[in-house]
């Protein structure tokens, strides 16, 4: 495309309701300004988009960082346990590349899951003892049993699985759902991320903004981080001596200063600010009201359980999801670290689950109850697996772990458009490689997109040159997980 023409596109789609000094464009203004009583329109996305009829108009992604155990968990392989003890047969790991702290693993000893596993509901689902809260809605999960990546380790593989590169500067899932499909709400971001981890775990990763940023979007689709402690979202209050009334005078007067810049200069960063200052005066009055959980049903909060009225756990951050999904969120991202289990798979990993668990099947039944799950996405999962064979010494069981693992993991689909009661692909009798309808990290991205309403390949952005999209140039939707 030459690049005028880039450019009037680009003009089309985020800032023409910013530039135009007549006609729509001075009523969407007005609306942006609260002016004469108006109420502020929501963002429109990219023309064009939805492409088709979306199964889902929002998802909720329970990211797990540091890579969930798929063997001790979900993937049910007997052999593991027939050969606990014994080096790991050479044909399955020559040739591949493991974490430094494996170097190589020939000779390593193979190690059983930690706890029992049993088939669970009509659909015979196998799930670990150490997740029944999980295995109790077995019916309502679609499991992919034969994910695969090709990062080894953390940042790099939670990067590529949130923005399709290992690389930071991409932008995230929920930032390219926000720019192509637009907000349905005018008083929340449409792209919320919270974060949590386990009281007392040695093994929580960093959260790194740029696993929510917007890359190369402008920054208003970035995601917003509310924050596990004192008030959600940072000055929320009105400084002492300032009260609304005055608040909504000086953003007036600089909307108008900043809209005389975007007309001089047509920079959508400035478009961004205005937005931005507008967002942040509506959120004032509600995000208290979204993180006021006194009108929740008592079974309500009981079912995500005991921590969800502690603000920074994993339950509570599930509930307020729903919560957001239900006031017009797009997109809501909850990471929740602790499972990088070296050491620990005897100890952590309970923690892990006993904090997980119950909240994650608790979130999708609420969403299903209140008939929000027809249209909204629950995915359960982290960056990669963890590694069959151990790590550590066989003899000293507290300090048993598992390295990471790309090759083949789990994660988990609920609700709008994926086949409930389903278990996709397979990985081999050691869960080391996904041998039967292996799943990349793209291929995942494309069918997320497409329950969206997305073809991932047509949502594209230029920068520097190239057109850049999510799947980057792989990807083919799984049409086998679509309902």
């Amino acid at each position: 495309m030459h690049s005028l023409d880039f450019n009037g596109q680009a003009l089309a789609r985020r800032e023409f309701f910013g530039r135009t000094a007549t006609g729509i464009g001075t009523a969407a203004l007005a609306q942006l300004l609260h002016r004469d009583g108006l109420q502020a329109a929501t963002l429109p996305g990219v023309p064009g988009f939805p492409g088709f009829a979306p199964k889902a108009k929002r998802v909720i992604y329970l990211f797990m960082n540091g890579g969930p155990t798929h063997v001790d968990l979900f993937d049910w392989k007997p052999q593991i346990k027939a050969l606990h003890g014994k080096p790991v047969p050479d044909s399955y790991v020559g040739g591949k590349r493991f974490s430094t702290m494996t170097g190589a693993a020939g000779g390593k000893l193979m190690l059983a899951p930690v706890e029992p596993f049993q088939q669970h509901g009509q659909s015979g689902a196998w799930v670990s003892s150490l997740m029944p809260h999980t295995a109790a809605i077995a019916d309502e999960l679609c499991f992919i049993k034969s994910m695969h990546t090709d990062a080894v380790n953390h940042a790099p593989a939670i990067s590529f699985l949130l923005s399709g590169a290992q690389l930071p500067g991409r932008p995230a899932l929920g930032a390219w759902l926000s720019y192509g499909l637009g907000s349905e709400t005018e008083n929340l971001p449409s792209f919320a991320v919270m974060t949590s981890v386990s009281k007392g775990t040695s093994c929580g990763q960093i959260f790194y903004d740029f696993y929510w940023g917007s890359g190369f979007l402008p920054s208003r689709y970035q995601g917003v981080k509310f924050r596990s402690g004192g008030e959600p979202v940072l000055y929320l209050s009105d400084p002492r001596g300032v009260n609304s009334a005055m608040k909504r005078g000086m953003l007036d007067d600089l909307a108008r200063l900043n809209e005389r810049k975007l007309q001089d200069f047509g920079d959508p960063e400035i478009a961004t600010r205005i937005a931005q200052y507008e967002m942040s005066f509506r959120m004032q009055a509600s995000v208290p009201e979204l993180a006021d959980f006194s009108s929740e049903p008592a079974s309500v909060l009981e079912s995500y359980g005991p921590g969800v009225k502690e603000a920074g756990t994993f339950a509570h951050n599930c509930l307020m999801a729903r919560r957001l999904v239900e006031r017009g969120a797009r997109c809501v991202q909850l990471m929740h670290a602790g499972w990088d289990q070296h050491n620990s798979i005897t100890t952590e990993l309970y923690t892990q689950c006993r904090d997980t668990d119950r909240a994650s099947a608790a979130l999708v039944m609420d969403l299903k109850q209140r008939g929000l799950l027809d249209d909204t996405l629950v995915v359960w999962g982290g960056e990669f697996g963890r590694t069959p064979f151990i790590q550590g010494n066989l003899g000293d069981r507290p300090r048993w772990g598992r390295d990471h693992h790309p090759y083949a993991f789990t994660l988990w689909m609920a609700g709008a458009g994926v086949k409930p009661g389903l278990s996709y692909g397979a990985s081999d009798d050691l869960g080391m490689n996904a041998v039967v309808d292996p799943v990349h990290v793209h291929d995942f991205q494309a069918t997320l997109m497409h329950l969206m309403g997305i073809d991932h390949k047509r949502l594209t952005y230029r920068f520097q040159g190239r057109d850049f999209r999510l799947t980057d140039v792989h990807g083919e939707v799984v049409r086998g997980v679509l309902a």
